[in-house]
């Protein structure tokens, strides 16, 4: 039965995220061998601030707790919203400053190779293009926000992966079926790690702006249903005006995401840690 942790946060966020993913991957250096090379994928869609964007705090301290673990390599890879510049964005949210006193690998999605993968019973995407880097890595960790959208109606764990997918099938991916077509995409990449930063959160709009609301929670999990039907009910705690609803297992992305296996089917599936 996978597991999803949840705890509030203190003044010592390294500290806090060490407790919520101790459970789920139990010791860091089992976990992390000397010769992985591990991918962090933030959320930089935009340079607006957290919680449009990774805190920056919180993206230093999950390098400090990885990079202690002494992989090969520590790489932050990101690729913005298809119509800004991923380079200009990461400079306005201050993250190469972190990364380079870190000594950890910057990379750009776009000014990287891509893969065509086959995209499993696949309604909308019968094939999509991915960073080939997401292949040859050892360890993939996603870094999502807790936050409502506008057209997706939230955006976690499982939207997160669309920030691997090429930017010329991103436009179109908002145009009809977005939901849906959320979940394809992540139904082809295969994380081992989620932290969600939900100490802040937009519980109206989004991405980039709305009604902001602090939960003050970390969560994580490697099940990504099992996370944000989770971290759902955090956002549908708070009376707004949004497009949630109030049962995460009938939104679409959820839905899908069941359909092609990607984590639960039920709440029975899984078990929630407060810790």
């Amino acid at each position: 039965m996978h597991k999803i942790t949840k705890t509030k946060s203190t003044s010592n966020l390294k500290s806090d995220i060490q407790r919520v993913i101790e459970p789920i991957i139990g010791d860091i250096n089992q976990f992390i061998k000397p010769t992985d090379r591990v991918l962090l994928k933030p959320n930089f869609n935009t340079a607006d601030p957290y919680p449009a964007s990774t805190a920056t705090n919180f993206l230093q301290a999950i390098i400090e707790i990885f990079k202690a673990a002494n992989p090969k390599e520590l790489i932050v890879g990101e690729s913005c919203t298809y119509f800004l510049n991923t380079e200009k964005v990461c400079q306005q949210i201050g993250a190469p400053k972190i990364m380079e006193q870190s000594n950890v690998t910057w990379h750009n999605f776009e000014k990287g190779k891509w893969v065509k993968v086959k995209v499993p019973n696949g309604k909308y995407f019968k094939t999509v293009s991915i960073p080939k880097l997401v292949q040859e890595v050892d360890k993939i960790i996603l870094l999502p926000c807790l936050k409502t959208h506008r057209l997706a109606r939230f955006t976690m764990s499982l939207k997160i992966t669309i920030g691997m997918l090429k930017p010329i099938q991103r436009g179109p991916l908002h145009l009809s079926n977005l939901e849906p077509l959320i979940a394809e995409v992540a139904s082809v990449i295969k994380p081992d790690l989620i932290i969600m930063d939900g100490r802040k959160c937009f519980v109206t709009q989004g991405p980039e702006s709305g009604q902001l609301e602090e939960p003050n929670i970390l969560m994580a999990g490697n099940d990504r249903i099992a996370l944000d039907v989770e971290a759902l009910k955090i956002l549908q705690s708070y009376k707004a005006e949004n497009m949630l609803g109030d049962d995460p297992w009938a939104l679409e992305q959820i839905k899908r995401a069941v359909e092609l296996n990607i984590g639960a089917k039920s709440e029975q599936e899984y078990e929630v840690l407060d810790v």
